[in-house]
């Protein structure tokens, strides 16, 4: 996302979280984009409905989607998020990427985060990490709308912040629409 009258640019992909008959797509995606992080802003089942369907392996564990092996060598977290080291390879060229993937599990759908300080730590813990990388990140929640386009619009206006620019929270809004509809479902006035 390009801001108007700034140097920024970050680039995101939005999307939703993974199906089980779209796993390969995903990788697929994050494979031909260069990313090297996923932000993944649910958890699996909330309220007894599947949100998203576990496109990584168990730590210390190899899954295989198509083309692509998925290797997880280490989960760490805390009750908020959980940070997974992994390896991304492509088994028709044989190359390896390193990629990290970052949960954050305390935000429930249509709800908001139970502890407002944890979000924005976590939020300060994707800009640490992607700093120095210009590839896109991959940020999804469930619909890939609502929590995603909330991370998107923070982590767009600390970057304001930091330069000193003004933030207009509703102008972000409005560019993460024309790049993606219904971004943020709130209505904007």
């Amino acid at each position: 996302m390009e801001i108007p009258s700034s140097s920024i640019i970050n680039r995101y992909i939005a999307c939703q979280g993974p199906l089980p008959t779209t796993c390969s797509d995903f990788w697929q995606m994050t494979w031909e984009q260069g990313s090297s992080m996923v932000v993944m802003l649910t958890t699996q089942v909330e309220r007894g409905r599947v949100k998203c369907h576990q496109y990584w392996p168990e730590p210390i564990g190899i899954s295989e989607f198509c083309n692509f092996q998925i290797t997880c060598h280490s989960e760490v977290g805390n009750p908020a998020y959980v940070f997974r080291e992994m390896t991304l390879t492509n088994l028709e060229k044989n190359e390896s990427r390193p990629l990290t993937q970052i949960q954050y599990t305390a935000w429930p759908d249509h709800g908001v985060p139970d502890d407002s300080s944890d979000f924005l730590d976590f939020v300060c813990l994707v800009r640490q990490k992607r700093a120095n990388h210009d590839e896109p990140v991959v940020v999804h929640c469930s619909a890939g709308i609502g929590r995603t386009g909330v991370l998107i619009t923070m982590e767009t206006a600390m970057c304001l912040m930091e330069c000193n620019q003004a933030v207009y929270p509703l102008d972000i809004v409005r560019t993460m629409r024309d790049q993606r509809a219904m971004m943020i479902q709130t209505p904007v006035t």
